[in-house]
């Protein structure tokens, strides 16, 4: 009977055991050639949260990562993923973000791969509505965090210390980190003369150490298995057309799928939300993305990536204007947003393509918050210029 018991136990232990032994060298030799590219638009969390696939990818020149949060999930005929493979351009988008990857997740994720990020080409998409006035939250944060990053932030060596420290009080402020016993002490150590915490710190490291390597080997494993494919649409109509004939095309198909709302909202979205729309009006009069703590967390990314030497391309979404004025969010705490993040980031050397006169542009946007069939058609443009070493015209798309 005893035995009846113990011997999945025991077998389930020995396995564990014989997986944790195998080197990781020989779990890298069983992953397929093609995993990378598999998980380009596979929008996995678990590639998002990892490093192996992103190190691989970043090493590939045929890659042009794009960082961005939710709307890089809206994968129609225009979206850079499918528009690129489609035309048969020289190099393939890799997309690294979902809902609630914000600036701090985005940190995490570029100081794991400062090494291979010199003198690369990346495309990173900016959504006003992470300019709250309080910034990112638990809600944003939690689900989208990676504790392989941040212990491997604990350990990372490359980083400006200034840098360092201004983003580990930031990071302390939330659960997954202050919560953690050995890196929440690794953290303060960082930031703190105190040399009972420092003397604590030094004694967990080897643990901490330990642990991060056992998250490696994960990460490992949920490579070699793989992710799901996203569905994408793909449409031989963009094929040999004038940028002027796409942003045509994409008012034509958007124009078919919003026909049940002002907004340019498309049906599916607009009926998910019809109940609650006269509740609504006016609810947001006073709001501002002017100011918030997110313009420090972003500071943040932009001097990593300076310190890195890559060459970004940030795109600039605007809002939904007719909706945003229809919730009585004023127009000034949308201006007070586009205008400082494009100083902002100019102010470091790096290019922006501002959308921001787009507001009020039917089919530019999706729904009340994403990018949609137009604005791709645009962002692709810009997308293309950057990678040819163009420069970066926004205007030159016009829709009949």
């Amino acid at each position: 009977m005893k035995k009846a018991v113990f011997s999945p136990i025991i077998l389930a232990f020995l396995v564990m055991v014989i997986l944790v032994v195998i080197p990781n060298k020989w779990i890298e030799s069983m992953i397929p050639k093609s995993r990378v590219t598999q998980a380009a638009t596979e929008l996995n969390p678990f590639m998002f949260q990892g490093k192996y696939v992103q190190q691989k990818m970043l090493e590939d020149q045929q890659f042009l990562p794009i960082y961005g949060s939710s709307e890089l999930a809206r994968l129609d005929r225009f979206h850079p993923a499918n528009y690129f493979k489609e035309t048969g351009e020289n190099f393939t988008p890799f997309l690294i973000g979902r809902g609630g990857t914000e600036s701090l997740i985005h940190l995490l994720n570029f100081s794991e791969h400062t090494s291979k990020l010199k003198g690369k080409k990346i495309v990173f998409v900016l959504s006003p509505q992470w300019f709250q006035p309080n910034g990112t939250d638990e809600s944003h944060f939690v689900p989208n965090y990676s504790s392989l990053q941040g212990y491997d932030f604990a350990f990372n060596k490359r980083i400006d210390p200034t840098i360092k420290r201004k983003a580990i009080h930031r990071l302390l402020k939330f659960s997954p980190i202050k919560n953690d016993p050995l890196l929440s002490i690794m953290y303060k150590a960082e930031i703190t003369d105190n040399l009972w915490t420092k003397r604590k710190a030094a004694l967990v490291r080897p643990i901490a150490f330990a642990y991060r390597e056992l998250m490696v080997k994960k990460d490992l494993y949920y490579t070699l298995v793989g992710g799901i494919p996203h569905k994408r649409e793909f449409s031989s109509k963009v094929r040999n057309k004038t940028w002027e004939e796409l942003a045509d095309q994409a008012n034509h198909y958007g124009k078919r799928r919003s026909t049940n709302n002002q907004f340019y909202v498309t049906n599916g979205q607009y009926n998910k939300i019809r109940k609650m729309v006269p509740s609504l009006k006016d609810k947001k009069s006073g709001a501002s993305y002017g100011k918030s703590p997110e313009y420090n967390d972003f500071q943040l990314v932009l001097d990593l990536l300076k310190q890195s030497g890559a060459e970004p391309l940030f795109i600039s979404v605007p809002v939904n204007g007719k909706w945003y004025d229809y919730t009585g969010f004023p127009k000034e705490g949308r201006t007070a947003y586009y205008d400082r993040i494009k100083k902002q980031i100019e102010s470091e050397g790096f290019q922006i393509a501002d959308f921001s006169n787009h507001e009020y542009d039917p089919y530019f946007m999706k729904d009340t918050i994403h990018i949609g069939w137009k604005g791709w058609v645009y962002t692709d443009k810009v997308i293309k210029d950057f990678y040819e070493g163009k420069k970066i015209d926004v205007e030159v798309v016009r829709a009949r």
